[in-house]
């Protein structure tokens, strides 16, 4: 608990600034167009981001196993060759994604207007991400070693500048220009650079520079390198079908009208509850997992992964209460519309109890990665998502409109679940080494 609150809090945070920019965006004029856009701009971004936000938990697992092992300058080296790679590629695909955005997301959408708002988003949001991928490698070190408050600290002033740019960008205030859903993006990319740059001050801190080294040996090479992608790129490609998915599932309900497909985002931002601060039980699995291994405790590794589930599983339930019991509370936050709040609330009803074995696999997956089963989780990532979940969403939706769409989600969970429980139960992924 006293490793994943700082964790869950930096992530609430950003799921508290994603629900801010949802609700800025929906008190624009055109509504319905604008939170469409946002919808596939924000997965979009989300799609690259997460595939190479990867870079953190390869960085997090090598950091947190050396750590177990008590080789702290090896952890140094570890940073020093993840910032190398974050900057090369945050460099080469934010310039990508800068010139190119409305190409790509132009094919996800069948409206003209709504790929055009999503575009500019994405456009003005690439800008941040070399910011955003060196955040990540020392973000991924951070928690390697079990410090989790520098990425709450980090998280809280990024947002915070995040939620005041939205406001005096989107809106046009103080002086700035009226940028409409395009002011979010850039107000994004100037707060992942605050976010980078509280990073870069606290490793000058003594009690990091002398422990870990790594501004004063620094070993640069494939043999440093090569681990960081071998345990990433499983898990970069799992986020991106995750998020991808996501993207393609938005465009199945754009199928049934732009109502639907505006409501069906604005349930995936509320689901954010649920979602981040599970996310940050998993990164303190990640941490414990991988010290308890690295210090040769393979049995303190498992139990460590099934007492956080259950925690996990108790927020879940909590979760899914509030969601039943307020739901059309939950729905205002995001957007006044009430034609979309009518469309989207049966829509959190069955996410919300859908979301509740959702915490327990989410947290079992990041303890098997922590172990170095990445490839494992990537394939349970391909199977529950691509071959159940889009291919019964389209079929039902199909059938049943959007309500059918998203019968799928609960069959999706409950396999994702299942499937990672029964590997983490075997303990094969005990004997892995990284």
């Amino acid at each position: 608990m006293k490793m994943a609150f700082p964790a869950i809090a930096g992530l609430s945070s950003q799921m508290i600034v994603s629900i801010i920019d949802t609700a800025m965006v929906g008190r624009l004029d055109n509504s319905e167009v604008a939170l469409a856009a946002m919808g596939l701009g924000v997965l979009a971004t989300w799609t690259l981001t997460s595939f190479f936000s990867s870079l953190a938990t390869g960085t997090h697992i090598l950091v947190a196993r050396r750590f177990g092992q008590g080789k702290h300058t090896a952890a140094g080296i570890i940073l020093n060759n993840s910032l190398v790679l974050s900057f090369v590629l945050g460099i080469l695909f934010g310039t990508l994604g800068f010139f190119f955005a409305y190409d790509v997301i132009n094919l996800f959408s069948s409206d003209e207007q709504v790929a055009r708002a999503a575009g500019e988003y994405i456009k003005f949001r690439s800008i941040g991400l070399p910011f955003f991928l060196l955040g990540v490698s020392y973000r991924g070190f951070f928690y390697g070693i079990g410090h989790t408050k520098v990425f709450m600290f980090s998280a809280i002033i990024m947002y915070i500048c995040n939620i005041v740019f939205n406001y005096l960008l989107i809106f046009g205030m103080a002086g700035f220009p009226q940028m409409g859903i395009a002011g979010a993006g850039l107000a994004a990319s100037i707060g992942m650079a605050v976010g980078m740059m509280f990073f870069v001050v606290v490793t000058f801190f003594p009690e990091y520079r002398k422990k870990y080294r790594y501004y004063n040996v620094f070993a640069i090479g494939l043999d440093y390198i090569k681990p960081i992608v071998r345990i990433s790129l499983p898990v970069s490609f799992q986020n991106i079908l995750i998020l991808l998915g996501f993207l393609v599932f938005v465009a199945i309900a754009g199928i049934f009208g732009t109502t639907q497909q505006a409501a069906t985002q604005v349930v995936i931002s509320a689901l954010f509850l649920s979602f981040m601060p599970c996310f940050g039980f998993g990164i303190a699995t990640q941490t414990l997992v991988g010290n308890e291994l690295g210090n040769d405790q393979p049995n303190e590794a498992y139990k460590y992964g099934i007492e956080t589930a259950k925690i996990g599983t108790i927020f879940t339930i909590l979760v899914g209460i509030l969601f039943f019991a307020v739901p059309d509370s939950i729905l205002r936050i995001i957007t006044p519309n009430e034609t979309i709040i009518a469309v989207a609330r049966p829509l959190l009803l069955l996410a919300g109890a859908a979301q509740v074995a959702y915490g327990s696999g989410i947290i079992l997956a990041n303890a098997l990665q922590a172990a170095g089963a990445t490839l494992y989780v990537m394939f349970l990532e391909i199977v529950t998502h691509w071959i159940i979940f889009l291919p019964l969403s389209y079929v039902l939706g199909r059938s049943y409109g959007i309500v059918g769409a998203w019968l799928a989600l609960p069959v999706y969970i409950f396999a994702y679940t299942t499937l990672a429980y029964l590997k983490f139960r075997s303990r094969t992924w005990t004997q892995l080494k990284v």
